[in-house]
């Protein structure tokens, strides 16, 4: 056993905002991967605060195969009128990203980690790492130490599986994914303005066409199950901004002992399927 990947210090909302005083956050967490980076820790996780618009949906319990719980969110179910950010804001936002990465990169760099990304979660319009965003990361940054950790069911519920394979292929080649969430959902906000988590035998995704797709570019990082729907005899490990979803390990995890055996089962699908 051993440390997979770690999560530097948050940038909060008022370093992106640029507020008096807000820039030792930024000391911390150039600190926290120098340590890091001596421990031989090779993957690291930088999250910025203002990166989700979470008010734009409506959270609700979706129930699923045999009494599962799991996560939905609505576009639809949401009356309120919602006032995203300016475009003017999103520039500011991005500058402060920039300020973080122009430090953290070169140090990255000099211990060998992996600087790593998360997508916006969940990637409405405009959010700093939907799509469009999330790509430019390594536009901007063209260092081999850059890159994601890709989540399958995040992307999902932007553009569904064909998204899936093509940002798989597309990152992958440039070897740009050094972790990989390994989740399923089912419906996505273009297509259903709405989407829901399911188990990874249980949603719109062929699971073995994304390890496929993944073995074809050369991945061989970790596959870490994430945001699994709650089982019958579940004490989840809940966190209050994911309501129905369960996002912490426990020892009385159903779901997640379930995702884990389903892994289990698809490597060694991959192994007799390659001969």
């Amino acid at each position: 056993m051993d440390i997979n990947r770690v999560t530097l210090p948050d940038m909060s909302k008022s370093f992106m905002d640029e507020e008096e005083g807000s820039l030792k956050e930024l000391e911390s967490t150039k600190n926290a991967m120098r340590v890091f980076g001596e421990a031989n820790i090779r993957i690291a996780r930088q999250r910025f605060e203002g990166d989700t618009f979470p008010e734009i949906t409506q959270d609700y319990p979706a129930y699923h195969r045999g009494g599962a719980l799991a996560r939905g969110e609505s576009i639809g179910l949401n009356k309120n009128k919602i006032d995203t950010p300016s475009i003017e804001y999103l520039n500011q936002w991005r500058e402060q990203f920039r300020t973080v990465y122009k430090e953290l990169v070169p140090i990255a760099e000099d211990y060998g980690v992996n600087l790593c990304m998360h997508p916006s979660d969940t990637p409405h319009n405009d959010t700093p790492f939907g799509g469009l965003g999330y790509r430019r990361i390594i536009d901007e940054y063209p260092s081999k130490n850059v890159g994601y950790i890709y989540c399958v069911g995040t992307r999902a519920e932007e553009g569904g599986s064909s998204l899936v394979l093509d940002e798989i292929n597309h990152y992958g080649r440039k070897d740009r994914i050094h972790l990989v969430h390994f989740r399923n959902v089912r419906g996505s906000l273009p297509t259903a303005g709405a989407f829901e988590e399911a188990l990874l035998d249980d949603g719109d995704m062929n699971m073995f066409k994304i390890l496929l797709e993944l073995r074809k570019v050369g991945y061989k990082g970790c596959l870490n199950p994430d945001h699994v729907p709650m089982m019958e005899g579940d004490s989840p490990d809940l966190h209050k901004s994911w309501a129905n979803s369960s996002i912490g390990w426990s020892y009385s995890s159903v779901g997640f002992a379930y995702s884990v055996g389903y892994i289990k089962a698809l490597l060694a699908a991959l192994t007799e399927f390659e001969g």
